[in-house]
């Protein structure tokens, strides 16, 4: 099985005692996508079905080429700590962060969890004919919240957001929103609750300094609230205001893990090649 609960992990004898607790184990990990490369990927979703049938066959007949996405990965997560991946497009973070939230298969090693990774992304789904105060809702209940949990926090997320500062958009539909104001009500809604391990791509990329400076902040707070955090984003100073700590992936290997200005160091060299 590619992904198991820490818990799920014998103990070893003799091993050192760690204060610090593990919530994150990548272990080895290769992701291979499977690409159908003999047509355009579009049609009903009787053809759709009929393809994934017809998957192995087509395999043999080399019509599917393989991306491997993720490379031999390893690292340890901890309580407590907020984590930044980097690395140029198409390194393998977002495919990362999928497969610890358990939304991609793993082709070989495995991933140990300490709790359930939630996932957000700038292209997290909310429903765009309905209202945002509805999404909330929604949006809420997906993640758990009871809700007399979700009532407690409405006006909270709402005010995170800033949706409303220049007009009631709130009690209009999603698909009135900027594509900047549906990602801060998408991140308003997720950082409204205390996570084991929040897994955040790109959302921080929309939005004014302001709202940055907010999210940050929430971030740090959900650190101190013994969550994990990993943060996808290609603006280093997201990442240094952010993390102590950065894994950087380059063409689906890890290249350096370690504490934030020395990873940043290395990355900045050479991306100035």
């Amino acid at each position: 099985m590619a992904e198991q609960t820490l818990a799920t992990i014998p103990a070893q004898s003799g091993a050192r005692h760690d204060a610090r607790v593990p919530t994150v184990v990548v272990d080895g990990v290769d992701i291979v996508y499977r690409v159908n490369g003999t047509g355009s990927g579009r049609g009903s979703a009787t053809a759709a079905l009929n393809r994934i049938l017809r998957r192995k066959q087509t395999e043999k007949a080399s019509g599917v080429r393989k991306v491997h996405a993720v490379k031999n990965v390893s690292f340890v997560a901890y309580k407590g700590e907020a984590i930044g991946l980097i690395g140029t497009n198409g390194s393998g973070k977002s495919t990362l962060l999928k497969a610890v939230a358990g939304l991609l298969p793993v082709e070989n090693g495995r991933i140990f969890t300490d709790g359930q990774p939630s996932l957000l992304g700038v292209n997290a789904a909310l429903m765009n004919d309905l209202t945002g105060e509805r999404n909330v809702l929604l949006g809420g209940l997906a993640m758990g919240m009871s809700r007399a949990e979700i009532k407690e926090r409405y006006q909270d997320i709402v005010d995170f957001s800033g949706i409303n500062e220049k007009g009631d958009f709130i009690t209009l539909p999603m698909r009135t929103y900027s594509s900047g104001m549906a990602a801060r009500l998408r991140f308003s809604i997720a950082a409204a609750k205390n996570h084991d391990v929040l897994l955040i791509d790109e959302a921080l990329a929309t939005g004014d300094a302001k709202f940055q400076k907010r999210s940050e902040e929430r971030i740090r707070e959900l650190r101190k609230e013994a969550g994990t955090v990993f943060l996808v984003s290609h603006s280093n100073k997201s990442i240094r205001d952010t993390c102590e700590r950065v894994i950087w992936l380059e063409r689906g290997e890890m290249r350096l893990d370690g504490p934030t200005d020395e990873v940043l160091r290395e990355y900045e060299r050479f991306t100035r090649r």
